[in-house]
């Protein structure tokens, strides 16, 4: 199809410690540049939309459903497929990349943003409303990609049960590199905040840690740093310094469980957190530097993990919690459902233990809650990347280990 500016919507009815010195809190927010207008929609039919050279990269797409309609619990997986099925469709090679579980990913996605229908079990998107969905790029190849993809951009994004028409692309903030972020960041200096809108959650010795210590959220964007700039940084020197130096100076909070990614449950937080350095850090201003770097790069890779399919997404500055969309009464008993049923399973596969059998266990888990919530097989299959008759093989192995597993 030809290539799009913007489309119209259609109208219709209305522990302890001794306290370190602290150095004088003053709050800073990365500037921008003003190379990129980000307050209006992407001519998509620009010679070029960002420079070649740009490896990191923000977009956000409004869009709006064609029509009243409900959210299913793990829409963000059908986000996810949809955005790689349209690069694989121009570019195999890449969309294998992006799709590679062995690598740090070169790209992450939010959920859906903006005003919701009040209704506890599911989100639901009105028909006169736009809602805003984000897509970030973290290399080179994945921001030409897009670019490329952005020519031919189709109307609408086929989402299970809530078709969204794609109104408008805009960059959330300019396009830009490694490179540019960490001189930017040699000019920042007191407390950074950072909000954290989706649920972010890390791993540590095999469980969730539902907490931003700040060795665990820099150590999250030191691996997309040290995967995707040209210059790398020794981890265990730079989490050293910042286990020393880095100081949570305020917080708020919610812990919260969802149902994440392809299989399995994550407990995780909501909230806001600004963080300051001691004043010993800057006797090593390299890290310094770093630090602020990495605080920029924040908003584009994410925090945590699974922020390939909406966790983690991260906003500089300070925002209220009431921002925060909430998690839908249905989402949060299907990861409960789904932390239970994994628990059981596990149970019963000690002899077998190891990382197998906690994989087996939650794609089980995952397919019977599924089920229990109504969720059709097939649907269940695409979004776990599943052969049908995979999933109704593990289906029915589920619902037999539950018979067996349960009580008399």
């Amino acid at each position: 199809m030809a290539p799009i500016k913007s489309k119209p919507k259609p109208k219709t009815p209305t522990t302890t410690k001794a306290k370190p010195k602290l150095t004088k809190p003053k709050q800073t927010k990365p500037k921008q540049t003003k190379a990129t207008a980000t307050d209006k929609p992407l001519n998509l039919s620009a010679r070029t939309l960002w420079p070649k050279t740009t490896e990191l990269l923000s977009l956000a797409f409004s869009v709006y459903p064609l029509f009243d309609c409900a959210l299913y619990a793990q829409y963000t997986i059908g986000l996810h497929a949809w955005f790689l099925q349209q690069i694989q469709a121009r570019d195999a090679e890449l969309s294998a990349y992006m799709h590679d579980r062995g690598s740090e990913k070169p790209f992450s996605i939010s959920g859906l943003s903006g005003q919701f229908v009040s209704n506890s079990q599911s989100l639901q998107l009105q028909k006169d409303k736009t809602y805003r969905w984000k897509i970030n790029g973290l290399c080179q190849p994945v921001a030409q990609g897009i670019a490329a993809w952005l020519r031919e951009l189709p109307d609408e994004i086929d989402l299970k049960d809530a078709p969204l028409a794609i109104e408008s692309v805009r960059l959330v903030q300019p396009a830009t590199t490694y490179a540019k972020l960490l001189t930017a960041a040699k000019q920042d200096s007191g407390t950074v905040s950072l909000s954290f809108i989706s649920p972010t959650s890390f791993r540590r010795k095999g469980h969730h840690l539902p907490l931003p210590w700040p060795t665990n959220v820099f150590h999250s964007y030191l691996r997309r740093w040290n995967h995707f700039a040209r210059n790398q940084v020794d981890p265990d020197t730079f989490l050293e310094w910042v286990d020393q130096h880095v100081i949570v100076h305020r917080h708020t909070l919610e812990s919260v469980k969802v149902a994440a990614g392809k299989q399995g449950s994550v407990t995780g937080f909501t909230g806001a957190v600004t963080y300051q350095l001691d004043r010993q850090a800057n006797e090593q201003p390299d890290f310094q530097s770093l630090f602020y770097a990495l605080v920029r790069l924040a908003p584009f890779c994410g925090t945590g993990h699974k922020t390939t399919f909406g966790l983690g997404e991260t906003h500089l500055g300070w925002q209220e919690s009431a921002a925060v969309p909430a998690v839908p009464t249905g989402q949060l008993l299907l990861a409960e459902r789904i932390e239970e049923l994994t628990a059981l399973f596990v149970s019963m596969k000690k002899r077998q233990g190891g990382k197998r059998a906690q994989d087996t266990a939650q794609k089980w888990a995952t397919i019977l809650a599924r089920r229990e919530q109504g969720d059709g097989l097939d649907a269940i299959a695409r979004d776990m990347d599943l052969g049908y008759e995979t999933a109704k093989t593990y289906a029915k192995l589920a619902r037999r280990a539950l018979r067996e597993g349960l009580p008399d």
